[in-house]
């Protein structure tokens, strides 16, 4: 059973499945800026995915055109609360810490990403493990014109991600990405329009969900171990699979298939 309920958050509108969990960030008067409310609750949020592994898709607010307001996924940390932050409160890595849960949930996590991914923003979408955009997705890193530097998890992520030349333009000459240019350099993995962006959220989420949870799971931790530990992680990991109940019926239905 569940231990959320859409009723606990003020930030974040949660939508629950069998296999995944919808997360949009919600501060639309603030074009969804990261506040510490936020952070707690997705904390939470990551809480009852450790607890109950199921696939993780985050997304922004919608368009609101009756109020004036584009879709969005965050507009970065809200400033307000960054400007009175003092050296204890970076030491603790508030958002690095969270990002850093966010990027080893068991299942894989889907960041649909639409209009301004920016600042804490777009490093909560580089912890994510696949990435979906729109053409008006503006990613980037703006933190030194604000006097400080992308601290959770930009410097390493997306060196990782898009390469040392252009995570350089992004992280110390504040470069703001399109939405074509996030695609021409594998930041995400696909665009479609605003309208679009649900379904090939979903669709993505399906394909996931049609493997053996299981498999899916140890391919991911594997994934991330450090390089060192191969092939020894990859040879114990396939063990446990080896033993599974799962490997046995899917094989044999493959066997089976083959066979008609």
């Amino acid at each position: 059973m569940s231990s959320i309920s859409p009723a606990d958050f003020t930030t974040l509108k949660v939508t629950e499945g069998t296999d995944r969990l919808w997360v949009r960030l919600h501060r639309p008067e603030v074009r969804n800026a990261i506040d510490q409310q936020m952070i707690d609750e997705l904390h939470s949020v990551c809480a009852e995915l450790e607890a109950r592994p199921r696939i993780l898709i985050l997304a922004g607010s919608a368009a609101d055109p009756e109020h004036g307001r584009k879709a969005v996924f965050a507009s970065g940390a809200d400033i307000a609360q960054l400007r009175e932050r003092r050296r204890d409160d970076a030491l603790a890595g508030i958002n690095s810490t969270l990002f850093d849960r966010v990027a080893k949930l068991p299942m894989p996590v889907i960041a649909a990403l639409d209009g301004f991914v920016l600042g804490g923003g777009a490093e909560l979408a580089y912890a994510a493990d696949f990435r979906i955009g729109t053409p008006e997705v503006r990613m980037g890193n703006p933190e030194t014109n604000l006097g400080i530097m992308a601290a959770a998890g930009a410097t390493w992520r997306l060196k990782e991600l898009v390469g040392e030349p252009l995570a350089k333009l992004i992280l110390m000459a504040g470069k703001v990405l399109t939405g074509e240019q996030c695609l021409q350099a594998g930041l995400v993995t696909e665009l479609v329009s605003g309208t679009e962006l649900d379904g090939a959220a979903e669709a993505l989420a399906d394909q996931i969900a049609a493997q053996d949870p299981l498999a899916v799971r140890l391919s991911k931790t594997v994934f991330h171990t450090p390089r060192e530990v191969h092939p020894v992680i990859d040879t114990l990991a396939q063990g446990m699979l080896f033993e599974s109940q799962a490997k046995f019926d899917r094989m044999q239905a493959f066997l089976e298939r083959k066979k008609k």
